[in-house]
């Protein structure tokens, strides 16, 4: 046999050790086979000689092992912490409720819910609807004055264009250069509603011209006269 057999080396007798591998399992590898089960340990502890508890983790890393010990049904159980080397052995008590011996730890990866895609897409019809509210509210063929003026008409009144016009309650259309008297009603509208329409044309002109005449526009600086004559000694 390997561990018996002897060698002549030199004219002594020399005895082979046996090199096979042992199939005692460590103590930190036992315990870490067994986290999440119910164990009582005994310990080199002063204060701790005999503990039972929950195994809550047993780390070869930092060689501590934690036993959660539940003192009260109605309180949170204390975890005790100690060293491994300080466990002289343990004894199972019950199995955890799934052997986690050399498995992989769970996985912490949320689940993804699910997407609402009627939700989003009326959220996007909607942006997309104002967009197109607020572009047609802007006509890019007529000048400011007629903007400002369409723009304070829209604040008090429904109103929209229609090429160069302003249809104002889908009644009166007001034509360029877009005054009271440039007011027309359609078919069926009463006079009331264009005398009001034509009002409210001439105060927004009104308006619109006060807060031109308020914009102070810069002086630019007169530019200093440049001899240009011909110079001396030339």
């Amino acid at each position: 046999m390997a561990d018996s057999k002897r060698q002549n080396a030199g004219g002594k007798a020399v005895a082979t050790p046996n090199m096979a591998p042992s199939n005692l399992l460590s103590l930190e590898s036992a315990l870490v086979g067994v986290i999440g089960a119910r164990i009582r340990l005994q310990t080199t502890h002063p204060s701790l000689a005999n503990i039972e508890g929950t195994l809550f983790t047993a780390c070869p890393l930092t060689n501590l092992v934690a036993v959660a010990v539940l003192t009260s049904p109605t309180t949170p159980p204390v975890h005790h912490i100690l060293p491994i080397s300080s466990v002289q052995n343990f004894t199972l008590i019950s199995t955890p409720p799934a052997s986690n011996s050399f498995a992989s730890p769970p996985s912490t990866t949320p689940a993804i819910a699910s997407v609402q895609t009627a939700a989003l897409r009326a959220r996007a019809d909607a942006a997309v609807a104002r967009l197109k509210e607020a572009a047609s509210r802007k006509n890019k063929a007529v000048g400011k004055e007629a903007q400002d003026l369409f723009d304070g008409l829209s604040r008090t009144l429904p109103t929209r264009w229609d090429g160069n016009n302003i249809v104002v309650m889908d009644a009166v259309v007001v034509s360029a250069p877009y005054r009271g008297e440039d007011c027309r009603a359609g078919n069926g509208v009463l006079p009331q509603a264009l005398s009001r329409v034509r009002k409210v044309v001439d105060n927004e002109r009104k308006r619109v011209a006060d807060r031109e005449r308020k914009v102070v526009v810069p002086a630019v600086p007169a530019i200093p006269a440049v001899h240009t004559g011909p110079r001396k000694g030339g």
